[in-house]
């Protein structure tokens, strides 16, 4: 990173300055969830890690809005899909695509929130050729903004697949949909996918070609299908597991003790 932030030192330097001079570091998160990544960074680095705590979704002050809800309401409990990529960086074309049909072989009811993929400046012109008459109402794709945390508590939604920014890993671990992970951007993203996959086991991450690194329709109905079927004895680990993490984290005084916890560990060091 050559970009400067602040009087002409570049950012990387910053952070590399920093970290060499602090007596600790520290960031959000418990050790229940990142245990062996802050071990990998104490033994690396030989300086202690303080963790004050996921930051979890506060309840919201407001309804689903009202389109969504209506359309949400017309499905049963835990049937839908609900997709997602943030705002950060578009799909191409050909994976777009990839991952609506892999949508509709689910045969699952969907709503996929995606900005328009590289090169396009609407939804509706990227869609696959016939998709709209075949998924007709079952599915939904749109180009805007939703209100992500409150779609997830809907009791219809069962499944969030996520391109794993850490505030949708969090909004997903605090809810009873399933997990499927399909990293998007930079190494944070993969990491937290691996962390989901491997390490708790509270989802399935879609999986890509080893030479491209892209997903197929394939790969998007199974992984979805794993966590849905309830025959699946992958799919049953992983929503034990899951079930598990939200209600360590959904525990009393559990956010209260991460910074007490903290605090004490940060007093020490000075």
């Amino acid at each position: 990173m050559k970009w400067e932030f602040g009087s002409g030192v570049p950012i990387y330097d910053r952070f590399r300055i920093g970290r060499e001079l602090a007596d600790a570091i520290g960031f959000k998160g418990c050790r229940e969830i990142d245990g062996p990544y802050t071990d990998f960074l104490e033994n690396f680095y030989k300086k202690p890690c303080l963790l004050s705590g996921p930051l979890l979704p506060e309840p919201s002050n407001i309804a689903l809005e009202e389109k969504w809800k209506s359309w949400l309401d017309r499905f049963k409990p835990g049937s839908v899909v609900y997709c997602a990529f943030g705002s950060e960086t578009p799909l191409q074309q050909s994976q777009f695509q990839e991952l609506l049909l892999g949508l509709e072989l689910t045969g699952f009811p969907f709503l996929a929130a995606s900005k328009p993929p590289v090169g396009f400046d609407s939804i509706e012109e990227a869609l696959p050729e016939g998709f709209k008459e075949r998924v007709e109402e079952r599915g939904v794709v749109y180009g805007g903004w939703v209100q992500q945390q409150l779609v997830l508590e809907h009791p219809s939604v069962g499944c969030f697949i996520t391109h794993c920014g850490s505030a949708s890993i969090t909004e997903a671990l605090v809810n009873t949909c399933q997990i499927v992970l399909l990293p998007r951007l930079g190494a944070d993203h993969v990491m937290n996918a691996r962390m989901m996959s491997m390490e708790l086991k509270v989802g399935i991450e879609i999986e890509k070609g080893e030479e491209d690194g892209l997903f197929t329709k394939e790969s998007v109905f199974k992984a979805v299908k794993i966590v849905m079927d309830d025959e699946s004895e992958v799919g049953r680990e992983v929503r034990e597991n899951h079930s598990k993490v939200k209600n360590f984290l959904l525990s009393k005084d559990f956010e209260t003790s991460c910074l007490d916890s903290f605090c004490r560990k940060l007093q020490d060091i000075l």
